[in-house]
């Protein structure tokens, strides 16, 4: 899976406020409507306009995108009066886009038009459910990001004497949001709506985690035990005691408290029940998050079954490889060997990240022969580190800054070697790294003509449905020649197919956390370590892992009707060139422009 930091910064804190000019109430003539090139200059201009206001409100999002304006800056974003700027911003800025119109509009321009009243009026649809009342759980955990920046191991620099006092003056300002936090769980708490015990009770360890009785050993010390060769002795010697007072009388009682928070108050009042339909108004909640996650107007059951029958079709394909490598057992038998062969196994750290190191030149190689389009940021592979880790996905990518200083990042997670399995190691670098999620994310922030709020944003769908599809190219790009690899690719798209049956079956069929394991168990090479984990990813963030499988099933099918209609004018390049290049896109958006390609290369 991909979860960026981008992706939570933007979870907790989206948007801008902005004023408008007061009405001049003086007499005069209607204006004359703007000309098409006259509206979409206009339109250029709000949309910059309104990029600029949303850095300014949301810091955290610009530190991400690698602006370093507000890096001493973090809003409450928790506190009510964030939220009502926030419904304030997205009515304010929609209006103005309306009023401007799309008439006359033309390719991008018109693109960048439907994207951002779509987003908008999405925002404004799900103002009604109260998220903000259940801000915390094992998978969005703010306390985890915090820690990550002030660890200098994500986004937040620390590079210049400047940088560390901007941490100290973003840092200081932590305790009052999780004091706004917690007062929010309390209403939800009066409310009923709360989150479910089974996931609550993974937050504490994790809070715990970052809680010592010594400053230096925080995660926050790091920055001081490596600063900079060129600080003087004086810098280093007050920013030494700043951290350290920082640390000891702000940051660790806010932990503090939050800790005693979940584990005295908050846990007890948790629910036993699992799905989000459970809470008030969870039934459209979930349909809403359906809709927002897929980019379409499916419903869950309709889901449900397209995930059975993808489910049917990927089990066929095992088969199929269960006989070329002349095992002589059951499906249930075969994961079983997979899952605990030890000539599956990593023998240690190192020598997992060195395979993925190798793949890296390999596929590389053959890149040229699918891709004319590709980014220039640079790329990575890192460990995930220690104290996220036990959380962590198998797999996630971060994309590299916009002023070129962080290069993309492609994290492979170590924990619990044992089950990272060599045969896995194919797909999910192809996923999240060549042609996956780098090629998708760091190549849309290059895309200089369009506007920031569509280079920096994106469709969970297409993004993780593009990841989904790059899987699917091993064999064009040179890989999955051992069939036990090529098992690895059905068991990462099986995985995702699964995700349809469960998270639905979750949120709107009244399956249980058990049923939902022993299914994940019963269908695929999974261990009960990740089957726990996934199954309390979908319960924390219900509807997300649905995009997959969505949008990957809507790229191949545009892939197929290319072929089918262009025949030996299909340029596979090409194809892929359209879909990139106007960066992350609703599917209906993705389909429309793919037939306008298809025409044109007809002609």
């Amino acid at each position: 899976m991909t979860l960026r930091p981008l992706a939570l910064a933007l979870a907790l804190a989206l948007s801008a406020c902005a004023t408008t000019p007061a009405a001049d109430t003086t007499a005069a003539a209607p204006a004359a409507a703007p000309q098409p090139g006259e509206r979409a200059a206009q339109l250029s201009q709000l949309y910059a306009d309104y990029w600029e206001a949303s850095l300014a409100l949301n810091p955290l999002n610009a530190t991400f995108v690698g602006d370093p304006r507000y890096n001493d800056q973090m809003p409450d974003f928790f506190a009510a009066e964030f939220r009502a700027k926030e419904a304030a911003f997205n009515r304010e800025w929609l209006g103005r886009a309306q009023a401007i119109g799309s008439d006359g509009l033309q390719g991008q321009d018109l693109l960048s038009y439907q994207i951002f009243v779509r987003d908008l009026e999405a925002s404004i649809e799900g103002e009604r459910f109260p998220d903000w009342q259940q801000p915390l759980n094992q998978f969005y955990n703010v306390t985890g990001l915090f820690a990550q920046l002030g660890s200098g191991s994500s986004a937040q620099p620390f590079k210049t004497v400047q940088d560390y006092d901007n941490w100290l003056r973003r840092a200081g300002q932590f305790p009052a949001l999780m004091r706004s936090m917690q007062a929010n769980m309390r209403t939800g708490m009066a409310n009923g709506v709360v989150q479910p015990k089974v996931l609550m009770a993974k937050v504490v360890p994790q809070i715990d985690a970052l809680i010592k009785d010594k400053p230096e050993d925080t995660l926050f010390w790091r920055p001081v035990a490596e600063f900079p060769a060129d600080f003087s002795e004086a810098d280093k010697t007050r920013l030494t005691a700043a951290y350290r007072e920082l640390i000891a009388t702000q940051l660790m009682p806010a932990y503090r408290e939050l800790r005693r928070f979940v584990n005295d108050e908050y846990l007890p009042a948790a629910r036993d029940t699992v799905s989000l339909s459970a809470l008030p108004d969870g039934e459209a909640w979930y349909a809403y998050r359906v809709r927002q996650s897929t980019t379409t107007d499916m419903s869950p059951a309709q889901i449900h079954d397209i995930g059975l029958a993808e489910v049917a079709r990927i089990h066929g394909e095992m088969d199929a490889v269960m006989k070329q490598v002349g095992f002589t057992g059951n499906r249930a038998q075969f994961f079983e060997f997979v899952t605990k062969d030890k000539r599956f196994e990593f023998g240690s750290e190192d020598e997992l990240l060195v395979a993925y190191r190798a793949l890296e030149a390999k596929i590389n190689e053959r890149v040229p022969e699918l891709f004319s389009l590709t980014p220039k940021a640079p790329f990575e592979i890192r460990p995930v580190e220690a104290f996220r880790a036990q959380s962590a996905a198998g797999g996630s990518y971060m994309r590299p800054s916009e002023d070129g200083t962080r290069p993309g990042i492609f994290y492979v997670n170590t924990y619990d070697l044992p089950t990272r399995k060599r045969w896995d190691s194919e797909s999910l670098y192809l996923h999240e790294a060549i042609p996956g999620h780098h090629f998708q994310l760091a190549l849309q922030q290059e895309l200089g003509e369009l506007p920031k709020f569509r280079r920096f944003g994106g469709e969970t769908a297409f993004a993780e449905g593009w990841g989904l599809y790059a899987e699917s190219l091993g064999k064009e790009l040179g890989v999955y020649t051992d069939p036990y690899q090529y098992f690895g690719r059905l068991q990462a798209e099986l995985w995702r197919a699964i995700r349809l049956v469960v998270d639905t079956g979750l949120h709107s069929k009244g399956w249980s956390r058990e049923q939902v394991i022993e299914y994940m168990l019963a269908n695929s090479a999974t261990s009960q370590t990740e089957a726990v984990a996934e199954t309390e990813r979908y319960i924390a963030i219900a509807g997300q892992a649905l995009a997959y499988k969505i949008g990957e099933l809507k790229i191949k099918e545009l892939r197929a009707r290319a072929e089918r209609e262009l025949g030996d004018r299909f340029d596979i390049r090409g194809f892929h060139a359209e879909v990139l290049r106007d960066g992350s896109v609703p599917l209906a958006v993705l389909e429309a422009k793919v037939d306008r390609w298809i025409a044109s290369r007809k002609n």
